[in-house]
């Protein structure tokens, strides 16, 4: 197995392999951190699996702009890769990271053109995991940004050459980040397998999350190489999310793909914090093809546990799992697209 390689590594992975159970303890008394609550938060979505320009506006959406000569201009690019652009303030203080770089190695580029977005105040970069669909994009960006010494932070085994081998027997590759790469355009790589605080302890990011429910059981596809050998990478170890704390309105959770299973991600962000309540969930579930498809149901039996304000599920969602969110949370549902962004305050 693919297992994490060093002392600190083992402990880690020990704790966050739990017998895994349906009961949830209360979130702690006490934060695990110290997370600094924000005063706003806005998230745009630079690069997701759809797009649709003519969706409504509402209740802190705006949807991807329209303007009179928008069908004569270059259009945003949807595609097979996530990518969040994260912005917050609190007390005049603000910041900004990008989590997740997409898949095209220009579409990241491309799409912050076409929306007209800056990333002058750029702080970090932050990797979901190694999958290229979340770091494909960078190449185009690192170009456009220069030597800048800008910090990106990832799973140490974001490293690992992986693949997928499907029960038909094709194969897809899913090349990790090039470590010569990045450090060739002057980013300073950040390896962690714990939690971390950006931006002034404004911004965590999760680190390897704890794996309790009994239906989120990793993806039994998924291999990486290992000593020169394929061997089984069922529990993706460096998939994290990034977390939020509104103040007033409770965590914005934002996940690439919740590898490590979305409820696994949301209670992991209650217990790490010490803040119940989850405003919203921005991002990829992993609720799609035969494997996943089974779980959509306990996935949201759990979700309306939780109650959660906003559901803007994207990117490896799928379809079934999306309509219905879309079916059981009408309320809380947002189809989201390339260029939509999320206003929290």
């Amino acid at each position: 197995m693919c297992e994490p390689r060093n002392d600190l590594g083992r402990h880690l992975h020990a704790l966050a392999v739990r017998e895994p159970n349906d009961v949830f303890s209360s979130p702690a008394s006490k934060p695990l951190l110290n997370l600094s609550p924000v005063d706003s938060l806005d998230a745009t979505i630079l690069v997701d699996n759809s797009i649709d320009v003519l969706l409504p506006s509402g209740r802190g959406v705006v949807s991807p702009p329209l303007r009179w000569d928008a069908f004569e201009l270059e259009a945003l690019i949807a595609e097979h890769g996530y990518s969040l652009l994260v912005s917050v303030t609190n007390q005049g203080r603000t910041g900004s990271i990008l989590y997740d770089g997409g898949l095209g190695r220009d579409t990241l580029a491309h799409n912050l053109d076409v929306l007209g977005i800056l990333t002058a105040d750029l702080r970090a970069i932050v990797l979901s995991l190694g999958h290229a669909d979340h770091h494909g994009g960078l190449e185009g960006l690192l170009r456009r940004l220069g030597r800048r010494r800008l910090p990106m932070l990832l799973h140490p085994d974001a490293w690992h050459d992986r693949k997928i081998v499907f029960p038909t027997g094709a194969e897809v590759h899913l090349p990790p980040p090039s470590r010569a790469d990045l450090e060739r355009e002057g980013i300073e790589v950040i390896e962690e397998r714990g939690p971390s605080l950006l931006v002034d302890n404004m911004i965590l990011i999760t680190g390897q999350v704890e794996r309790r429910t009994s239906f989120e059981r990793g993806f039994p596809l998924h291999q990486c190489r290992h000593n020169g050998r394929w061997e089984p990478d069922t529990w993706i170890w460096d998939d994290q999310a990034a977390v939020i704390n509104v103040r007033n309105r409770g965590l914005v959770v934002l996940s690439g793909c919740s590898h490590a299973g979305a409820i696994n991600v949301l209670r992991h962000a209650q217990r790490m914090t010490g803040v119940e309540h989850i405003h919203a969930f921005i991002g990829g579930m992993h609720l799609t093809g035969g494997i996943f498809e089974p779980i959509i149901g306990p996935t949201l039996d759990e979700l309306a546990r939780l109650g959660p304000d906003v559901l803007a599920p994207g990117h490896c969602t799928g379809w079934k799992a999306t309509h219905e969110i879309a079916r059981r949370f009408p309320n809380a549902f947002v189809q989201s697209s390339v260029g939509t962004s999320f206003h929290f305050a």
